[in-house]
């Protein structure tokens, strides 16, 4: 199911990191385009995801590259990936793999709402 991506070397150099050589990457659902989740990357992980076509992430926490669904089997395929305007976001459409992006067993990470 893996898509790999191969960029030129100006759409990698256009990604802007922050202080700490990171960029967010938002996960939406290709199909359905539900927005799964936000995540960190640098640049090696970046090059990870594009190359292998899966979502590949940096944890603060724990100081790790982290593969998304290597534990859980909740991996998530590429069928796209863009950076903004800015350059200072990225922005992942995958295939969902297994029950869901978010770790506490929800399919999105965005399921608490604000108000009534």
């Amino acid at each position: 199911m893996a898509t790999p991506i191969n960029p030129t070397d100006d759409q990698l150099d256009a990604v802007t990191y922050n202080a700490d050589g990171l960029v967010p990457a938002i996960v939406q659902d290709n199909e359905t385009q539900a927005v799964l989740m936000m995540a960190w990357m640098n640049a090696e992980t970046l090059a990870q995801s594009l190359e292998e076509g899966r979502t590949v992430f940096w944890s603060r926490s724990r100081q790790e590259v982290w593969r998304k669904g290597d534990t859980s089997g909740d991996r998530q395929w590429i069928r796209s990936a863009s950076y903004d305007c800015d350059g200072d976001t990225l922005l992942f459409k995958v295939a969902q793999e297994g029950d869901g992006a978010c770790h506490t067993g929800e399919y999105s990470c965005f399921f608490n709402d604000f108000g009534g």
